[in-house]
């Protein structure tokens, strides 16, 4: 099988093209032709060896994935030949990736994709929306009636945020980029602040005069001391991004209130999570609710141009996805 990998840690330019042998499932796997591939930021922290994890070489590139059946293994139930399915947790903690065109995934690590969805547009909106949700109802323990902040709110975490929380009865307030707050508007935030306005925090404190019950920052700028400063009695700061930050912690505020800040990364959930999870994204997804706004596809040999272009800064809020087959019909949104 062709596929994207790499040989030893390091940047873009170590992602090789090519064949490898074909993957071989054991007696609980699936095997998966795979369709598309995303690409994401935790794809270049494993390559480069910033996000410490076990890796095999060569070694696949990629984390989720979008594809059919092409067989199960002898002690698995619920899946068949032909059946469209989807992943979002490989590459990680010795399993090989998704960038390739057969992936191996555990039955407990697969999930069925809704029917009529298409395959780039939900393989572009797997991580951010299984992100979302975790950072959400099992991180930041939202409640019917809370109200919640997400900072970033316009892009690809973001929304799938604003839509989440929305439709869980929460009030969300949302800050972006002023152009960005009609999106966000409909994305379910009832109120939404330019970021770059010098009153920021004051007008924040006026709309929720009782504090924020659940604020995450997707930007990643953890900026403890506004974010601390802002919460309700209780409240929850969830940090997901801003691996490079070293905010200061204002503590006594902090426990005096009640509050807590918690780290939450996607590749540390459990099997039970995921799958919960995937249930909630399978929903929106079947609903027409995830549809990136800003997707690029690409063919499965552009993987090292695609991390390259990643880390350098180009894609602002674009999604990469890769296809096995270029010639594929389907939807191909531009920038």
């Amino acid at each position: 099988m062709r596929a994207a990998y790499i040989q030893e840690l390091g940047p873009p330019d170590v992602i090789r093209y090519g064949e490898l042998p074909a993957p071989r499932p054991g007696p609980t796997d699936v095997l998966v032709d795979v369709l598309s591939t995303a690409v994401d930021p935790v794809d270049a922290f494993v390559r480069s060896g910033v996000f410490r994890t076990a890796v095999d070489f060569p070694f696949v590139i990629g984390r989720d994935l979008v594809g059919t059946v092409a067989r199960a293994g002898p002690g698995v139930t619920g899946f068949r030949a032909g059946d469209r399915v989807w992943c979002n947790s490989l590459g990680h903690e010795g399993r090989q990736g998704a960038a390739a065109e057969q992936a191996v995934v555990a039955a407990d690590r697969l999930y069925p994709l809704p029917d009529g969805v298409d395959p780039d547009l939900a393989v572009a909106a797997l991580h951010p929306a299984a992100t979302a949700y975790l950072a959400l109802f099992v991180h930041g323990r939202l409640r019917l009636g809370e109200t919640v902040l997400v900072a970033g709110a316009a892009g690809n975490v973001g929304s799938a945020l604003v839509t989440f929380a929305a439709r869980a009865g929460a009030r969300v307030l949302a800050t972006a980029a002023a152009r960005d707050a009609g999106y966000c508007a409909e994305s379910g935030a009832a109120e939404v602040f330019d970021y770059r306005d010098p009153e920021l925090t004051g007008r924040i404190r006026r709309a929720a005069p009782a504090g924020v019950d659940v604020y995450l920052d997707t930007a990643g700028v953890n900026d403890l001391e506004t974010s601390v400063g802002l919460l309700a009695r209780r409240g929850r700061v969830v940090l997901l991004a801003g691996a490079g930050t070293r905010p200061v912690l204002p503590a006594g505020p902090l426990y005096m209130n009640g509050g807590s800040v918690v780290g939450f990364v996607i590749s540390h959930a459990t099997t039970v999570e995921l799958a919960t999870a995937a249930t909630a994204v399978n929903d929106l997804l079947a609903q027409g609710l995830l549809r990136p706004r800003n997707v690029e596809v690409l063919p499965l040999d552009a993987a090292a141009e695609a991390h390259a272009r990643m880390e350098n800064g180009e894609l602002r809020g674009r999604r990469v996805v890769l296809r096995t087959d270029p010639t594929r019909p389907g939807p191909r949104p531009g920038p």
